[in-house]
């Protein structure tokens, strides 16, 4: 895709990493004639911040960013265990580190019947959050 045709909060390929664009700005043609963009975005799965400056004439990489809900089976050995819509299991997903990593783990040890949301681009999967599965 074209720099100048990117958006604000859409994705791009960064130093080969899938980001989401947080800020962009456009420079006037200079004397040899090129217009700028300057993206600002954040990395999808690690939220480091990356910023690059191309010509708006030149191509950039879009990744292909998906979301999807799983339903959790339950936790094993920091990987969760997660079931699709079809009932297929899906076991390949690290539960998350942080804060929201320990409140799934809370949440699940508790009993409650979660649906967590994965993003998936590039080949890597996150999970990125999460909510109690309606009844």
């Amino acid at each position: 895709m074209q720099c100048s045709a990117l958006r604000k909060n859409g994705h791009v390929v960064i130093k080969g990493r899938p980001c989401k664009i947080i800020d962009m700005s456009t420079s006037k043609t200079g004397k040899h004639g090129h217009a700028k963009v300057h993206l600002v975005a954040t990395d999808i799965f690690t939220g480091k911040k990356l910023e690059d400056i191309c010509p708006s004439t030149h191509n950039m990489d879009v990744p292909n960013v998906r979301r999807d809900e799983f339903q959790l089976v339950h936790i094993d050995d920091g990987f969760l265990n997660l079931m699709t819509s079809d009932g297929a299991e899906k076991n390949d997903v690290k539960l998350p580190e942080g804060e929201l990593g320990q409140k799934i783990q809370a949440d699940s040890d508790a009993g409650k019947e979660l649906l967590i949301s994965i993003i998936a681009a590039m080949g890597e999967e996150a999970a990125i959050s999460y909510k109690e599965a309606p009844k």
